[in-house]
């Protein structure tokens, strides 16, 4: 079997490494760099040029020229805000909402996998040029908080470039397995990891080649092109001024403009001012016009203040998540060329109270982490274990819109976890599993990741079928859900496509909108969880009365019975209406009312009988999912056999256990 290399498929630069004699190399390209530009264009020829070649004719050629399509990867068109599609290239969408990349000069539409592939195969051509075999298989990097569609998407790319994708691996992650190959002794390290177009936080335990993510977190839509945008909005908006007239209106200004700001952020990373002179920047009825300015480093750090905002919140989330202090962080690597800028490096030792490495390459330390797990993959490397995590709670819908989670975030992967459910209601004869993702309480809080149905499932009451759904990450962070039902073996399941429906800013925020929404949350799910018990009360004391008529006749205790039936009416009244106030004190009264008539049957019966206990709401909220509800044993007369399969109550399920 030939080499597995390691890839970096970055959003402005890719670069390709291998480990050979046991050591990770960077894979030098045709052009002598060791990273290769994310750039794909076509010549007025038809010509297809990627890398660098691709990245010199962007100015003059800019509506065939594609680059930064790592954030359009596995996504859906509706999602983009006008800012995302701000490009100079022209965007589309298909009938399905995918996002399209059109080459006016090909007269055709491109989707994000395909300009991915062309770069991906340049990469892979690149390592067998140097191996002197062709290379087939390759681990390829994801931000960590790359969702399900994006992550297959790549795996996608990957295939469209002849490449067997042999792991989708975490950035952050690769970044650790980089730097701590050959150390030794434990070490908590976190992760900063800035790229062009992605942000990701990871805290991480290494130590005797043993690698554990011990949390996550980030934001896939914040980059280094997201600072270049502030100086271009900074420069177009100068012009307007003085000029009258917007070049992000005009496709090739607004490539010349990208082009510069990039470079005045690199410049700035050395320097406290920087010139920018773009003459011939358009023309007008008085003639051509030239931008020229100059920007200062704490101009350009004053623009950019909302992004340092974002970079330091996924930052504190992850270390809550770790349960972990600044003081217990042993290493911060800063991960990304965007790490470079000053401000960014002020904000890390800020928040984290010490200088990060200066050990690690930033452009390079990704491929060379996926080189290691390539080579481990290979088994060209013993005695390395890499254990990550899934970033984000995984669930399902269950009755009254509650979210039953499966698997918590920062889940150690790959995992399996599995619950029995049950119908809700009597002859049942097919669920819906709704698959979510997020960690709000209430499913309408979280995103809606696909949809199946368990059908065929025998008529039965409700609470008798016995429903197993299973929920099985692999090593890539790819889900797959199952349904089965156990008494006919039916079964049902779907691996999980519809994580592009995911908005932009909506993986990074869904944490500090669980925190913001929490009171609420909570407030709506006790209101579900006090109709749950109410409803179940209602059935248990209907059938409480029916077993008593059976057993002891029509006539025993008949005003008490009556008396009872009138507090059901009610308390289904009080259901129907929405009345919580009285739901509460109803609810008590039928719980008397069937307390002493139990009584009254266990005087008759001169046997025991377990009592009630008080509503489960007014019990503390942290109790509600480790105390069980009172299971109240069902009357019976002493010659009266016990039924050899007797109907479970509603007491034998939890209250996020109905489909």
């Amino acid at each position: 079997m030939g080499k597995i290399v390691g890839i970096d498929l970055g959003t402005t630069n890719s670069v390709v490494a291998v480990v050979e004699g046991g050591k990770p190399i960077v894979i030098t390209n045709a052009e002598g760099s060791r990273t290769t530009p994310s750039v794909v264009a076509f010549s007025k020829d038809g010509e297809r040029l990627v890398g660098q070649l691709a990245r010199r004719q962007a100015v003059l050629n800019p509506k065939n020229t594609f680059y930064g399509v790592k954030r359009f990867i596995g996504r859906l068109y509706s999602e983009l805000t006008a800012q995302a599609k701000r490009v100079p290239y022209p965007l589309a969408r298909d009938a399905q909402d995918r996002i399209k990349l059109h080459c006016p000069r090909l007269e055709r539409d491109f989707a994000p996998e395909e300009i991915s592939a062309q770069v991906l195969r340049k990469l892979a051509d690149e390592a067998g040029r140097y191996l002197g075999e062709p290379v087939t298989d390759a681990v390829i990097t994801v931000p960590a908080y790359f969702n399900d569609a994006q992550r297959q998407a790549t795996r996608d790319a990957g295939r469209l470039a002849g490449l067997e994708v042999r792991r989708i691996l975490n950035e952050p992650t690769a970044a650790a397995l980089a730097y701590g190959l050959d150390r030794k002794g434990d070490q908590c390290i976190l992760v900063f990891d800035l790229g062009g177009g992605t942000f990701d936080v990871s805290i991480l335990d290494v130590g005797d080649g043993v690698f554990e993510v011990r949390a996550t977190s980030g934001d896939t839509e914040l980059g280094g092109a997201d600072f270049d945008e502030k100086i271009v909005d900074w420069l177009a908006e100068q012009f307007l001024a003085s000029d009258g007239k917007d070049l992000r209106r005009d496709r090739q200004a607004l490539q010349r403009l990208t082009e510069a700001a990039e470079r005045a952020k690199i410049e700035l990373s050395g320097l406290t001012t920087t010139e920018i002179n773009l003459p011939f920047i358009t023309a007008t009825e008085e003639g051509p016009r030239h931008l020229e300015t100059t920007l200062s480093r704490t101009e350009f750090e004053g623009l950019c203040t909302d992004l340092l905002e974002r970079l330091g919140r996924p930052l504190r989330q992850a270390l809550r998540d770790a349960g972990l202090t600044p003081d217990d962080i042993d290493q911060v690597l800063l991960v990304g060329g965007a790490t470079r800028m000053p401000m960014v490096r002020e904000l890390v030792q800020e928040l984290l109270r010490r200088e990060p490495c200066q050990g690690v390459n930033p452009d390079e330390v990704v491929a060379v982490g996926a080189a290691v797990q390539a080579a481990v993959l290979a088994g060209d490397l013993k005695d390395v274990l890499l254990l990550d995590v899934t970033p984000l709670s995984l669930g399902l819908e269950t009755v009254g819109g509650v979210m039953k989670t499966l698997i918590p975030r920062n889940t150690t992967i790959p995992v399996r976890r599995g619950d029995v459910f049950s119908t809700g209601e009597d002859n049942q004869s097919a669920v819906e599993i709704h698959v979510l993702q997020g960690e709000r309480p209430m499913a309408t809080g979280n995103k809606s990741l696909g949809r199946f149905r368990l059908t065929g499932i025998p008529p039965a009451p409700r609470g008798i079928p016995q429903i197993q759904v299973s929920f099985d990450i692999d090593a890539n962070g790819i889900l797959q859900v199952t349904a089965m039902d156990r008494q006919t073996g039916r079964e049902q399941g779907i691996t999980v496509q519809g994580a592009s429906t995911l908005s932009q800013q909506e993986i990074a925020d869904l944490l500090q909108a669980a925190e913001e929404a929490a009171p609420d949350d909570r407030q709506q799910r006790l209101r579900i969880q006090r109709r749950h018990q109410a409803e179940a009360l209602i059935q248990r004391a209907e059938r409480q009365l029916r077993q008593v008529t059976l057993d002891f006749g029509f006539l025993f205790v008949r005003e008490r019975r009556q008396a009872i039936e009138a507090q059901i009416r009610e308390l289904r009244r009080c259901l129907n209406e929405g009345n919580e106030a009285r739901l509460d004190q109803q609810y008590g009264r039928l719980q008397e009312a069937l307390a002493e008539l139990m009584e009254v049957v266990r005087a008759e019966n001169q046997g025991e009988e377990e009592g009630w206990l008080t509503p489960p709401w007014s019990r503390r909220e942290e109790d509600w999912t480790e105390v069980p509800r009172p299971a109240g044993r069902e009357s019976r007369s002493r010659s009266e056999p016990a039924s050899p399969r007797r109907r479970p109550s509603d007491d034998t399920w939890e209250e996020d256990s109905w489909l």
